[in-house]
Parts: C-alpha cells; structure tokens; sequence
C-alpha cells in the first residue's frame, strides 16, 4: 500500500493546514468587508453542465463517471457553472446585485506542474445584474485589497486589464473579419511565450497582410493613453476608449490604481467573457496568474439562466500560498496550545479541581490540556513543554489561601484565591482564543 497520497493530491498536516486556513480566512475576511455572502454547492454535477460550457473537449480534463443511477457526472472542475446555475433558478427572487463568493475544491484530470495541482481550493466571487462599469472596477478592487491583506503591495503584484470589447473595436478599426478575431485572441494570449516569427505566421496563416500583422504584433507595447491618443477618436474604439478611462477612474478613486497596468494581450482564453478582463502576476514573474476573471454577460443565458450581466474572478490556494512563502509572508503558525493544567499529584481533591479549572477556562475561551494520566509534578510541567504551552497553571486545594498558582517564564508566579478571578486573568491575556 502506498503512503502517498494519488498524483497531484495533496496532504495537510496540521502545519500545512494551517497556513490553508490562513488563506481561507483572509480571502472571507476582506471579501465579507465588501459585502459579498458565501454560498456553496455539490462537489459533483451533471457532466453536461460543463461540457454546454466548454464544449466536449473538457472531457479529458474531467473526473468523471457514471454513477449508480447511469447518469453521467463529474467532479467539478470549476465553480462558475454551479454558481450560474444556482442564480439562474432563483433569479427572480435575488436582489441585485446578486454579490457572492465560495472556497469550493476542485478537480482537473491534468498534467501537474509548478503551480497547479489535479486538486486545489479557489475563492470564486461573482457578481449578477449590474452592467456598469463600477462593478468592474469594484471586482478587481476586491481582488487587489485581499493583496494587500496578504502584506503584498503594488511592487509586489500588478493587475494587467484589458477590455474584450476595446479589443475587438480595436480589430474592426484594423478592417480584420470577425470570423478571424479567435485567431487572433489566440496570439496575443501567446505573445510574451512564444517566439515573435511564431506568432507572425500565426497571423499570416489566419489571413492577416504583414502590415496589419505588425500592428498586432505591437499591442504588447501599447499603454492606455496610447491608445486614446492613437485611436480614440475611431468610431470602433471612441465608445469602448471612454468606458475603460471610467474604469480607470474608479480605481483610483477605490485606492488600487497603482496595482494596474493597461495590457491588451489578457484576452483570458476562455470564450464567454465579453467585456473587462484581469489576471494578477507577481512582479518577477516567477509564478502563474495568482487570479484571473472578468466580465462573462452571455454566460447564464447561455447556460440556460436569466439574461443577467455577470462578473467575477477566481484565485487558487497553490500560487497564493506559494507566493506568501517565497516573499516570506506566510504566518508561522503558533501553537494552539495556551495553558497546561498541572496538579500536585498528592494533594486531596486535586485530580478534579484540576479538571474542573481545564473546564472553566475552557469555557472562558483559553486553549487548554492537561496529562490524561497520573504523573508528578516535574513530569506533568515537562508534557506541557513539550505540547507548546508557556503558560503552567498549577492547582492544589491543600493551599486554602492560592489553590492556584500560574508560572510562566521570565514572570514571577503568580496566585489566585478562586476560579472565577484565574479565568478572568486567562482571558484577557493576548493570545487567548474566543
């Protein structure tokens, strides 16, 4: 039998685990500050829920089966259906804007490489009814202020933007057929990985004349104003030019302009999104896209939801939790361990006094443990040690005056007369779990 877990799986033991939860609950912590709820839903669907999505290529990436009922399933491998699902059953009844985020698992039967797994967690948040370009602007905000609650600032990441209709106002000024625009996303999605002739007789092969090919080939180079400046006044791009320089306004206006960076080859491959789209890159490029999303207004109908305007991102655990470790940002977690009971073993009454303090304490909010067998004194105080614990309540009811006393490093001991008064002192201690 193997001790490792299946390739592409991972393990976590408690230290992993609690770097994981340090992900999770920093991702609710500023989502909730934005007024998004958590939602969830079934690790496994219909298979044709994601193949009317991405078509029946996505067969290969999938866990799937037939189950017992000889339906074909999958496990997820993203949230997005689900969420489109789910909003398109109670359209009607949700508020708008519909705004809510889940930490789903999921699953991709894939070849497992630096930064991505068969198996990983993701903060997915999404966002249904609001076709204005704020919401936009408020989506990669949230993005980019759980950044900087990870302790990570604008020289450490960039948010690269773009605008799907910006771009393709961009190809029909150039005169390219519109049957010809996925060849194109498709190159500039390539643009900094592979070779510049590659991507060349790339264009040439889709139809593009050299000249035409050349100005493509130059949109990497390309800031916002350049584009205003240069093409702006396009009947084309005039309106889409206007939309994004509103974006860029809220975003500065929300504190997380100095994070962006105007990028035309981000078209995110996926076909359903229509409008601005974002991936966040750390600045050495050492690591994948850490999140990635966009406007996607044709999804839920296509899906066979409400005709509602969407958006929303997705950020994986693996590269975030790779990128807090290699900047050093990554908590080392403490021990959960605050207080060790300890009795004097020959002491009438100690064995449940000592229980009956573990409890009290307990309830007041302290982490606490104890030996779960009789040891003395010297024996019991060397287990806390080893457990974790810095802080030693030893009780003993012989003493009527202190049947109490707590011992720490560097600190005098100190004596309590009742229960009530030591628990009070625990809990307002720095440190103590509530």
């Amino acid at each position: 039998m193997s001790h490792k877990p299946l390739p592409g799986f991972r393990d976590f033991y408690p230290e992993q685990f609690a770097e994981r939860a340090h992900i999770f609950e920093t991702w609710r912590r500023v989502v909730r500050r934005y007024a998004f709820v958590e939602y969830d839903g079934p690790p496994l669907e219909p298979l044709e829920l994601y193949t009317q999505k991405s078509g029946e290529e996505i067969v290969t990436q999938l866990y799937n089966f037939v189950d017992k009922g000889d339906r074909p399933v999958a496990m997820r491998p993203e949230m997005t259906p689900t969420f489109a699902r789910m909003v398109g059953a109670k359209a009607q009844a949700l508020r708008k804007p519909v705004r809510w985020f889940s930490l789903p698992q999921l699953f991709r039967y894939e070849r497992t490489q630096k930064g991505r797994l068969r198996e990983h967690y993701q903060l997915n948040v999404d966002m249904v009814g609001e076709a204005d370009v704020l919401a936009d602007a408020e989506l990669v905000s949230v993005a980019l202020e759980i950044m900087r609650a990870f302790g990570l600032t604008a020289t450490d990441v960039r948010a690269r933007v773009s605008d799907r209709r910006l771009l393709n106002g961009l190809l029909e000024h150039l005169a390219i057929a519109e049957p010809t625009w996925p060849a194109v996303y498709a190159v500039l999605d390539k643009l900094e990985r592979q070779p510049r002739e590659v991507s060349a007789e790339k264009l040439a092969a889709a139809g593009l004349d050299a000249q035409t090919a050349e100005v493509i080939l130059g949109f990497d180079t390309l800031d916002f104003e350049t584009v205003r400046a240069r093409y702006g006044d396009a009947p084309a791009v005039q309106p889409h030019v206007q939309r994004f320089a509103e974006y860029l306004a809220h975003c500065e206006a929300l504190g997380v302009a100095a994070f962006i960076t105007f990028d035309l080859t981000i078209v995110r491959g996926l076909a359903y999104y229509t409008g601005i789209v974002f991936e966040l890159f750390d600045h050495v490029g050492e690591f994948r896209a850490i999140c990635g999303g966009g406007r996607y207004d044709n999804l839920l109908k296509s899906l066979g939801g409400a005709d509602l305007p969407a958006l929303g991102f997705g950020m994986g655990d693996v590269v975030i939790g790779e990128l807090l470790r290699a900047r050093g940002l990554m908590p080392t977690s403490a021990p959960s361990l605050q207080y060790w009971v300890a009795q004097e073993p020959d002491a009438p009454q100690a064995p449940r006094a000592a229980l009956e303090t573990a409890t009290a304490m307990r309830h007041a909010g302290c982490a606490v443990e104890f030996a779960l067998r009789s040891q003395k004194l010297d024996k019991q105080l060397e287990a806390g040690r080893k457990a974790g614990a810095a802080t030693f309540v030893i009780v003993n009811p012989a003493e009527s005056d202190a049947p109490w006393r707590v011992r720490r490093a560097g600190h005098d001991d100190q004596t309590f007369s009742t229960l009530e008064a030591l628990c009070a002192w625990a809990s307002q201690q720095n440190g103590t779990v509530r």
